[in-house]
């Protein structure tokens, strides 16, 4: 059952912004080589911007470079039912550990809808499936009742990754409203991790640039270790809080894989809605050296 850090991977692109699978290949077993539990294709991976050909792709590298080393999780959403789960069952023909899913982000489906929606979902594979509230990035949020009906339904199959603020508060309700049955995990970056562990997440699904400091952090929240834990969290903190938007995430993380060696460029597929300017680069890498300095 997916569980720990798994953290959600860039995608990098050549020059004429082609997929670079070498470079991805590259990528997932830093990640793993870091000591994350596994890695995950999502929103930060630009799912959105890719070819459904592109898509499945990168989905098949992922599952083949990382499934003998730990769990591998594909998004699965799309803008139609039949889509989705094609993508799932796609999914799991390569090997996938889980598949996640958003809602459709270009129609505000009713809620029964949704249900049906995940519910096809559940129903195409043996896969368990990641609810993904995406309305702090994308749509609108989905109501707690309905997550909480999932829940009951289908138990241990599906999971959540409620991102819709206050994302606390809402993984609270989730947590109440299934008599704590609820698995769910924590995203944005670990911003609100420390907070989050707390209320009971199995595990945290961050940015890939910064996966050894999330995992640092995870492993001072299960030894109980919250002195590091909280010194940890608040560098880690400063320098999520500079990724405001989608967009900015792509951006800074992609500029911080570069400045590790995992990737050779930063081109994120366009239009984009954020830029990073000279004096939020310097920020960036101020906090950045920071927490080097930190985890050691």
């Amino acid at each position: 059952m997916p569980a720990g850090v798994l953290p959600v991977f860039q995608t990098p692109y050549n020059d004429d912004d082609s997929v670079d699978f070498a470079t991805l290949e590259k990528e997932l077993a830093w990640v793993i080589d870091h000591g994350s539990d596994g890695i995950v294709f999502a929103m930060v991976s630009e799912v959105l911007r890719l070819t459904d050909s592109e898509r499945m792709a990168v989905a098949e590298l992922a599952c083949r470079a990382a499934q003998a080393r730990g769990t591998v999780v594909i998004s699965a959403g799309a803008e139609s039912t039949r889509a989705a789960v094609q993508f799932a069952i796609h999914a799991e023909e390569h090997g996938a550990s889980a598949v996640m899913a958003i809602p459709p982000v270009s129609t505000a489906a009713l809620e029964d809808e949704l249900v049906r929606y995940y519910e096809s979902l559940v129903e195409a594979t043996i896969l368990p499936v990641i609810v993904q509230d995406a309305g702090g990035y994308v749509g609108r949020p989905m109501s707690i009742a309905t997550q909480a009906h999932l829940a009951r339904e289908f138990g241990d199959r599906v999971m959540f990754k409620p991102e819709a603020p206050p994302i606390g508060q809402r993984l609270s309700e989730l947590r109440d409203a299934t008599d704590g049955q609820a698995r769910v995990f924590e995203g944005t970056g670990g911003i609100a991790l420390v907070d989050n562990y707390r209320r009971g997440v199995v595990g945290t699904m961050p940015g890939a640039d910064l996966c050894w400091a999330l995992v640092a952090l995870w492993r001072a929240l299960e030894e109980g270790d919250m002195e590091r834990a909280d010194r940890l969290h608040a560098s880690l903190a400063a320098l999520v809080a500079l990724q405001t938007n989608l967009d900015a995430f792509l951006v800074i993380e992609k500029h911080l894989l570069q400045r590790q060696g995992v990737f050779t460029n930063t081109r994120v597929r366009g239009p984009v809605a954020y830029h990073l300017d000279t004096d939020t680069l310097a920020e960036v890498n101020r906090r950045f050296d920071q927490l080097v300095e930190l985890v050691g």
